[in-house]
């Protein structure tokens, strides 16, 4: 191709090859419109429940628990994710000719994970402490799941066509449309269509680090315990997000040169290096209770219970946690007979006298999560 040509396609932002916008970002159901973005970050919560379940059930967790506390993390996280991004970008709803309604306006983008992470940990805690769960437990089971959650969620703001980065004529740049009144997108330059598809690039980041959690998760289990599996989620998530922050030209507000979000990035990932230290030299100390204790006074039996009315054999009692933090201690009790305790249960089942029980359900104690 002559070189004027491709310097023609360099000034207008229109890249050789590009990433087409869709021309809808919504499905008409009668009165109803059914918003991409919603189906995206709900495709992304029905995946990562669905590993959630997968990964728990190995741990020798109950199926439904994650289900369960799903339904109150999604609120949650939903609310928190919203006041997050109205909080950082204020001047988007409020001040002259602005339209405050639009804050609750969730289906037209605007979600902030940095709000969304914390009040949706919020809502697994009150679960788990209501059932005498442990936090470390789950956390190692979510860690994972969450950043593929991300990978798909990020979708939606391709529908939307916003959240792009600088013009850029690269073959995978985005091209970004005017809105249907004719009227410049938030962050668009005159005249240039072509832009960093930043949307694309936390999508693959978070997919990547999905994978690198879980296989880390199988590798590193006894020493990833304690929510420090966790804590690698959110460092990991705070580096991709710096960088990809930089290129980023949608409103935001500036603090000493960097983008808000982009501070937000170093303070989480300093916090969560700091935890990840500290919870290492205390492993032993976090509850590893995967049994509820609302089950017959914190116990479960496996297999038929019919031979067993008269001795406890076959019974695991959970650890129940016996503190009001996230991250509770293990309780230290003796045990009756035919019963044991397990400081680290991989599956819920005893040895010796809960052999036959374990067997009974068809547990497989050195089984790991996926």
């Amino acid at each position: 191709m002559p070189s004027t040509a491709f310097e023609g396609a360099i000034e207008y932002g229109r890249a050789l090859a590009a990433i087409p916008s869709p021309e809808v970002n919504a499905i008409p159901i009668g009165p109803l419109q059914i918003h991409f973005y919603a189906l995206c970050i709900l495709a992304g919560v029905i995946v990562a429940v669905l590993w959630s379940e997968r990964r728990w059930k190995a741990m020798g967790g109950e199926p439904g628990t994650i289900m369960d506390m799903a339904v109150w993390a999604v609120i949650l996280g939903l609310i928190g994710g919203r006041l997050y991004h109205v909080i950082s970008d204020a001047q988007l709803y409020f001040g002259p000719g602005k339209e405050p309604i639009r804050a609750f306006y969730i289906w037209e983008g605007g979600l902030g994970i940095w709000g969304a992470i914390p009040l949706g940990a919020l809502g697994v805690w009150l679960v788990a402490r209501k059932r005498g769960l442990s936090m470390s437990k789950l956390s190692f089971a979510i860690a994972p799941t969450i950043p593929l959650a991300q990978a798909i969620g990020r979708w939606g703001n391709y529908f939307n066509q916003e959240l792009f980065g600088r013009p850029t004529d690269l073959p995978w740049a985005v091209e970004i449309n005017l809105t249907p009144e004719g009227y410049l997108r938030a962050g668009m330059e005159p005249g240039v269509t072509t832009y960093h598809p930043t949307f694309l690039y936390e999508s693959l980041w978070c997919l990547g680090l999905a994978i690198l959690l879980a296989y880390l998760g199988r590798r590193f289990e006894s020493t990833l315990q304690g929510g420090r599996l966790f804590a690698l989620y959110v460092m990991g998530y705070c580096v991709g997000r710096f960088w990809i922050e930089y290129l980023r030209v949608d409103p935001a507000n500036d603090f000493l040169g960097m983008r808000l979000n982009n501070w937000t990035s170093i303070v989480v990932f300093l916090g969560a290096l700091a935890y990840f230290v500290w919870a290492g030299s205390r492993l032993e100390r976090f509850s590893t209770a995967v049994v509820p204790h609302g089950h017959d006074a914190g116990t479960q039996v496996f297999g038929d219970t019919s031979a067993r009315d008269t001795d406890d054999q076959g019974t695991v009692y959970s650890a129940v946690d016996t503190d009001d933090s996230g991250f509770d201690q293990v309780t230290d009790a003796s045990s009756g007979a035919g019963t044991e305790y397990h400081p680290r249960p991989e599956r819920s089942s005893s040895e010796g006298s809960a052999e036959d029980g374990a067997e009974g359900a068809g547990g497989d104690s050195g089984s790991k999560p996926e």
